[in-house]
């Protein structure tokens, strides 16, 4: 009886000194988390996946907390062949100024070539750092509220993962500055000025255009545009020799008719990006829709 009684105790304070010890371990690392979080800070670089494009620069503020602190995902331009973050650190610097509570993601995605298609592998990539982001959501102190910017490229592949791979309704809002919304559209097929568009599309893609009007549809925002799409914010040029006017406006008239907040503005006299007066509007305008809508 003694030895059972003895046993008993001895496994009753080694139980008890491990609970001490994970609750300590808990507390402090509780603690270490909201020491961490109290701080700006930045990580560059952090992988999400095993390929050398597949990184990102993450930028948190300081005294974040992850049932608030919300997220900009930036996603760079460059014919989904080019391009890289380090495109984005204006917006970087901007949002910082102006949105100081707000997390910043700056994202580099695997690049096309005559041996890689574009898709999906890039929409592949923009949902493994959205699912990288949902696991370290604890770590990095931040909500699983995000919001897209995209240039030209980048904008496509927001407003395409917004639009239909969003299955957890996580994205609440997206911009697009310049970006493809319709490759069906008659004007990139029948338009000179566009002419190369159907060659270019058919090497990134690997698939014949003409005779896969249904493919091209599937990659079109335009087309996959529904109700539950989230705030959009569509910035195009006049005179952009890459991306035809009517494909900005009739992504302005799909989600009106669709019912989904959205403002649209066009810069008559301007191409594929712009400097100047026009880019203080587009920032002012596009930090008045996310104080707004995000």
């Amino acid at each position: 009886m003694c030895f059972i009684k003895n046993k008993i105790t001895k496994l009753f304070v080694v139980s008890l000194l491990i609970i001490g010890f994970y609750s300590c371990s808990n507390n402090d690392e509780d603690a270490l988390n909201e020491k961490e979080s109290a701080l700006k800070t930045e990580q560059l670089d952090v992988s999400y996946g095993p390929g050398d494009l597949q990184k990102y620069d993450i930028h948190l503020p300081s005294n974040r907390k992850k049932t608030t602190t919300k997220t900009f995902i930036l996603v760079h331009g460059g014919s989904w062949v080019s391009g890289d973050k380090n495109d984005m650190n204006y917006l970087v610097s901007m949002l910082q100024t102006n949105f100081s509570d707000y997390a910043i993601v700056n994202i580099n995605y695997r690049l096309a070539s005559l041996n890689k298609n574009a898709f999906p592998m890039q929409i592949n990539d923009i949902g493994k750092v959205v699912a990288h982001l949902k696991a370290n959501s604890t770590n990095y102190q931040i909500s699983d509220d995000y919001a897209f910017i995209g240039v030209s490229a980048g904008a496509h592949l927001s407003m395409l993962y917004s639009y239909k791979y969003d299955v957890f309704s996580n994205i609440n809002m997206v911009c697009s500055i310049v970006g493809p919304t319709n490759f069906t559209d008659t004007n990139y097929i029948n338009n000179l000025d566009y002419s190369s568009f159907v060659s270019s599309m058919q090497l990134i893609t690997g698939v014949n255009y003409n005779d896969n009007q249904t493919y091209y549809e599937q990659l079109s925002p335009y087309h996959l545009a529904t109700e539950n799409s989230p705030p959009t914010i569509l910035f195009y040029g006049g005179k952009d020799k890459l991306i035809p006017t009517s494909q900005g406006i009739d992504m302005h008239i799909k989600l009106d008719e669709l019912k989904v907040i959205n403002e649209f503005t066009l810069y008559e006299n301007e191409g594929h990006g712009w400097e100047g007066t026009n880019a203080i509007d587009t920032l002012n305008k596009l930090s008045a829709f996310i104080n707004t809508h995000f």
